[in-house]
Order: C-alpha cells, then structure tokens, then sequence
C-alpha cells in the first residue's frame, strides 16, 4: 500500500478574522450585559429590590431562559444595552413559559416604542405556541420623551393582552409602581400579585391628585398592595417579597394547563390515612344551626387532597371563598360561601369575585364544585345603589356558560335567588348533593312565617295566645313542609342526599364519571352581551 499523504485544511486570513471578531462581538456583549447588570444591583438592592434578571433567575427553573432581542434598541458601539424591559423563554416545574421583566435600572423602566415592540412579539410568539405568559412589572410608565409613539405602544399590548385572553393563562407580579395607562395591562391577566411594601398601582399617582384635588396620600395608600387586595379587589394574592410573589406564579401554574386546548396537569395520587381521617370528621366542623359561624376553608382542607388549597382573593369579598385544589391528582377550581363573613351572603364584590373565577376555570377547563351554605342576598339599600342586580347576574352568566364539569353541593341551607346562581341545576350543573338536614327554600322560616302564616299569627295574636309559642309552631311547619330537601329531590334539582363523611367520594367519583364530558361547538354568535 502505498503513503498516504494528509494535507490539512487551511484556513484563509479573512475566515480566521471573521472568526475572532464573532468572538470579539461575543466577549463585548457578555461584558456589556454583565456592566449594566452590575449598574442595576447598585440601583436596585438599596431599595430591598431585585435586578430585572435576578428576578427572571429566581422564577424560572435552573440555566432555562432564553433571552431574545436583547440589544433591540441599543448601541454596542457605546455600550448600550438597549431597552428597559427583558424578554425571553424559559422553564417553569419543566413547563414552558414566556416571560418579560421590565427593568427599573434602566431608564425608569419606561415603555417606548422598542420595549412595545419587545414586548408584543414575545407575546405573538407565546400564543404561536400556546404557552403561559408572565409579566414583572416594575416602571415609571410611558415614556414621556416619545409621546404618542409610546401610547400607542400600550395599545397594542392592551390588544395582545386582550387576544391572548381565554387561550395562554396571564400572569402579571407588580414588583414597583404601575402607573397610568399602565395599569390596564395587568388588568386584562387572569392573576395579579402584588407584594405589601414595594408595589402600586393607580391611574393617577399622589403628585396628580394632590394638583387635582388637593389631597395629600401617599403611594400606599392610594394603590398599595393592601388596599388592591382587600378593599378594591384588582388584585389577587398579596406577597410579604418578591420572592413569596414569584412562588405565587409557580404555585398558579401547577393547576393550569399551558393554552385552553389542553387539559390540566394530573398528579399521582395515593390517599393516605389523614386525609381519609379529615374527609370522615368533615361534617363536625358545620354546625346543625343554619345560623351559627364556622371556617368554610377548614371544611375544603378537609375534602381536598392533602389539605392543600390554594385560596385565591382572600382579603377581598370575604363572604365568599374561591380557589384551587386537588380530588385524586386532578386540578378544579372551588366556590363556596363563608359563615364565617356576613353569613356567607352574596354581595356585589362577592358575586363579581365568584363570577370570574368560574369563567375562568371554564376557559382553562378546570371542573368546578361548588360547596353552598347561603341564606341569601345581602339586604339593603346600599347593595341596590351598587348594582347588585346587575353585577349579582355576573355570577348567573358565568355559571349558565360554563361547559366544565360542575358539581355542586349543599351543605346547610340555600335560600331564594342565591340559592339559583350557587351552581343550582336550573343553571347547567351535571351533578347536585345535599346534606340530608339542609334547608332549600325561597326564603328561611323567620322570614317565611310572617308572609305565609300572617293571618293564623293574627288571629293568634287578636285571642290573646302565646305569640312567640305560635311563631314557633309555624316556623316549625314550615322547615318541615317546604325547606325539606327531600322536596328539592323528588323535583329533580338534586341527584341524591350524601352523608357529611361520604363528601369527598361523590366529588371524587362525580368527577371521574365527568371527564369524558364534552365541551359543546362554538356558537354561532359573534358573542354574548353579558353584564361584564
């Protein structure tokens, strides 16, 4: 065999000078990167607040973001690392997310044109392949340097916000001020978080208001995390930090599925001895007497899996208890009335609360039960000023256009018009329980005997009788004859009565039967005109 020769491959002066100035090019933006990145730790940590990409690391799981358009906006040749706002994909428990942190350190945060533009594609991109979107908001607002350019910017991510809605769950974490127009976009999300100390929100800052108005009040007390999650209720959950709101966003997405197409995550689940201990004693945390207070949350921990319930809202319109957990490793959502606040009554704060939360599950295909100890309305003037007919028929909408499995049960009592919209059958719930010594009626009996007996109390009353003892018969006689669940059976409106400690296996047997249910075609209206 004869020699064989290797002859190597040579490479030219050009293609080894292109060759090190993409390293060069490299080197220079990792150093311009980690330059700005040292600039907003020194801005950033003084205020007990985290850089834009700290915070990016601290949600995501390990090494998984992908940042794009990183420099859109900026000048290598002068070291500018462009915009104020981060974007990218990354990880979330092995899920993918799409995520933009704006970045305080950098011009306020502000929005202009480049960060709009950043922004609006990260968000087309998640919708083309229907993943979550998370903001992280921290910013000045508009940049007033742009004018309209960066109005309009706003716009077309109100647009996004408002196309993606229904099909990607949206997360929005006000980690600083949101102000003006701003505000609007994290309004449009399914979930806000806010933290106690370093997040506002409000349309008009104290400058504006005090030049308006002339009154004094400070940031906190005009859009503080405190006052948006138990007195306005545009938030949802309320952080003690930054890092608890950003738990908050993994802890969300655990019972969500990625897009509206596709089912929620199911968990292994093997039931143990506690919670086979909880669902047993269920029935001793309720009370026989329909008006005696108790903990509907204790009553959940005891049903779900492992006690875990994730409440949503549980500052705000405490009347009502709405939020997720798990029955055998599937996902639902949960309405239930609260004893424990204003009787458990139904209000406009607490009837537009429950009424999102359904459209929402609905739109993400989580089922929905419903847990109902009622006694009605709450009464008064200052209720029908606030329109509670009109928001109190947010909660009817919700519930008679869910497709999701719906299963509801009565625990106590369910009185008049609250009773309809609490998931009733009437409204398109699959599957209704009853405890067997609940009270299903128009109205409870002390209210009941004065119109139905009011001629027998009368004439009570005209011979001198005992009236209380009277009152007493009737009131009697009347739980026997009409707020008997056994009426509400033979009518149809309840599939079975359950004892206390039998709860957690119909939902769990009710929900397995369920889920092959099919979700109708879609209308053939452009859309419904609901009193949204």
């Amino acid at each position: 065999m004869s020699d064989i020769t290797i002859i190597p491959t040579l490479v030219s002066e050009d293609q080894l000078a292109k060759h090190l100035q993409r390293d060069d090019v490299a080197a220079s933006s990792q150093a311009i990167v980690a330059a700005a990145e040292e600039k907003a730790r020194q801005r950033q940590h003084p205020k007990g607040s985290q850089t834009a990409r700290e915070r990016i690391a601290f949600l995501l799981d390990d090494n998984t973001f992908t940042e794009i358009a990183r420099f859109s906006g900026g000048d290598m040749n002068r070291g500018d690392i462009g915009s104020a706002v981060i974007t990218g994909f990354g990880r979330i428990n092995d899920r993918p997310v799409a995520v933009y942190a704006q970045d305080f350190s950098v011009k306020g945060g502000t929005l202009g044109e480049v960060e709009g533009r950043k922004i609006t594609r990260l968000m087309s991109e998640a919708m083309r392949v229907r993943i979550p979107v998370i903001s992280l908001l921290d910013s000045g607002g508009a940049r007033i340097q742009e004018g309209v350019a960066a109005l309009a910017q706003y716009g077309k991510i109100f647009k996004a916000t408002s196309t993606a809605s229904g099909v990607i769950p949206q997360i929005s974490v006000i980690l600083g001020p949101c102000a003006g127009g701003a505000v609007y976009g994290p309004a449009l999300t399914d979930f806000i978080i806010m933290t106690k100390k370093s997040s506002y929100m409000f349309v008009t800052g104290p400058g504006v208001v005090k030049a308006a108005t002339g009154e004094s009040i400070s940031s906190e007390a005009l859009g503080g995390g405190n006052l948006h999650n138990a007195e306005s209720g545009v938030a949802h959950f309320l952080a003690e930090d930054e890092h608890e709101a950003l738990d908050y966003v993994r802890a969300i997405l655990s019972y969500l599925p990625s897009h509206c197409e596709e089912k929620p995550p199911v968990y292994h689940f093997e039931e143990d001895d506690i919670t086979r201990e909880l669902a047993q004693n269920v029935g001793k945390l309720v009370p026989e007497s329909p008006k005696q207070p108790y903990d509907i949350v204790k009553v959940i921990e005891s049903l779900v899996d492992h006690g875990e319930f994730l409440e949503i809202q549980p500052l705000f319109a405490q009347s009502v208890v709405i939020g997720f957990a798990c029955f055998e490793g599937q996902p639902v959502g949960i309405v239930a009335n609260q004893p424990l606040h204003d009787a458990g009554t139904l209000d406009v704060n607490a009837s537009e609360k429950a009424a999102r939360f359904v459209q929402m599950c609905d739109a993400f295909s989580l089922p929905i039960i419903t847990l109902v100890d009622v006694p009605g309305y709450r009464p008064g003037s200052e209720q029908e000023r606030a329109g509670i007919i009109r928001r109190g028929a947010k909660v009817i909408t919700s519930y008679a256009t869910a497709s999701v499995p719906l299963i509801t049960i009565i625990l106590r009592k369910a009185f008049g018009g609250a009773y309809i919209v609490m998931g009733s059958k009437s409204l398109g719930a699959d599957i209704n329980f009853s405890w067997p010594s609940t009270q299903i009626a128009v109205m409870g009996a002390d209210g009941a005997v004065d119109i139905v007996y009011r001629k027998e109390l009368k004439a009570a009353k005209e011979k001198g009788e005992d009236l209380e003892a009277v009152r007493t018969h009737y009131q009697k006689l009347y739980e026997r004859e009409s707020v008997n669940p056994h009426l509400s059976l033979h009518k149809g409106e309840l599939d079975s009565l359950i004892n206390p400690e039998d709860t957690r296996l119909a939902i769990c047997h009710s929900l397995s039967v369920l889920q092959r249910k099919q979700r109708p075609e879609r209308s053939p209206r452009f859309h419904s005109n609901a009193p949204v």
